[in-house]
């Protein structure tokens, strides 16, 4: 049977109030892992190839110069200083000082390594310097599958024609000077900023582009689900049920039912058990909670139950996830 751990029966008053802003809430709560970065210098000519990575986005800002991009199988397109981009499904991605450039693959070419996270790269024929900073993050949320799934595969932002005033313009700014300077700590400053940027990317692609207000964000917008949503996210281990879920979106059941799982493409209950579970797999990774004790935090009061649901989302038992963090520390 599935309860919090202290029979409190949620107070869909308690839980809506403020209303507040379910997206935002969502964006600050974002985390990035960083799985690597390198800072290059790159004279003309010169080609890089990138191979692709699972479940992980990549990001580019050209710190300076120009070079052509082809990300995946797509047509190859032009970036100069200024520009960040994006890529969301882990493509593989071609660097080039222009069209007929030879690529030489990451084990071709002479890289420095810094630190775990960060690399160094000097490279090309004495041409034209191009300057890129790259690098491979992962998205860890409960709402990060919801989230990827909705963006589109190349997000493309000029920030050195926007306002003189734009943080996000200083900001890059700031990582080219470090970058160019590479002073003491500077690899841990740009590695964090470039963190800031991306999530920066995805907040604005989320607040200016038409196609983001569809599925599951356009459930967090609305009204009404999103009410319900924010619900969830700050009080998961409550006994949530369809009627107090609707008490909380100001609906009738049946109409609440139809209307959550049109937006956010899966049943309330089922998303209420979607987020619980990412949530328990972020604890197996990042702590050494007992299992037990994560089930019982998330409103559950048997622990078989808990990892039978664990295993209906993620198709392992979470000892599993467990084991898997021990053989990588």
């Amino acid at each position: 049977m599935m309860m919090t751990a202290n029979q409190h029966v949620p107070d869909p008053n308690a839980i809506a109030q403020p209303l507040g802003d379910p997206l935002g809430e969502i964006l600050h709560l974002l985390k990035l892992t960083g799985t690597f970065y390198c800072q290059s210098r790159l004279t003309a000519p010169w080609g890089v190839a990138i191979p692709g990575f699972d479940n992980v986005m990549s990001f580019a800002v050209i710190i300076g110069g120009r070079c052509w991009m082809t990300v995946g199988g797509g047509e190859p397109f032009q970036v100069e200083k200024g520009n960040l981009v994006l890529m969301t499904k882990g493509q593989e991605l071609n660097f080039r000082s222009d069209l007929k450039a030879p690529l030489l693959t990451l084990d071709e070419l002479p890289i420095r390594k810094v630190t775990e996270l960060y690399e160094t790269l000097e490279f090309g024929g004495g041409g034209e310097e191009t300057s890129i900073m790259y690098g491979i993050v992962r998205l860890d949320h409960a709402a990060s599958g919801l989230l990827m799934q909705l963006l589109p595969e190349v997000l493309k932002i000029d920030t050195w024609t926007e306002d003189a005033g734009s943080w996000l313009q200083g900001t890059l700014q700031f990582i080219a000077r470090e970058a160019r300077e590479l002073r003491p700590g500077g690899e841990t400053v740009i590695t964090r900023l470039a963190d800031v940027v991306v999530i920066e990317a995805i907040r604005r692609w989320i607040n200016t582009a038409p196609e983001a207000n569809r599925g599951w964000l356009k459930a967090a917008r609305d009204p009404q689900i999103g009410r319900a949503v924010l619900a969830i996210h700050r009080a998961p281990a409550d006994s949530w049920t369809l009627e107090t879920l609707a008490d909380v979106a100001g609906m009738s059941r049946s109409a609440f039912s139809a209307r959550f799982t049109e937006l956010v493409g899966m049943p309330a209950i089922e998303y209420l058990t979607f987020w619980r579970m990412h949530l328990a797999r972020a604890r197996l990774l990042e702590t050494s909670q007992p299992i037990a004790a994560i089930s019982a935090s998330l409103g559950y009061q048997s622990e078989p139950a808990f990892n039978r649901a664990f295993k209906r989302v993620f198709h392992i038992p979470p000892g599993q996830v467990r084991k898997a963090r021990a053989a990588n520390i």
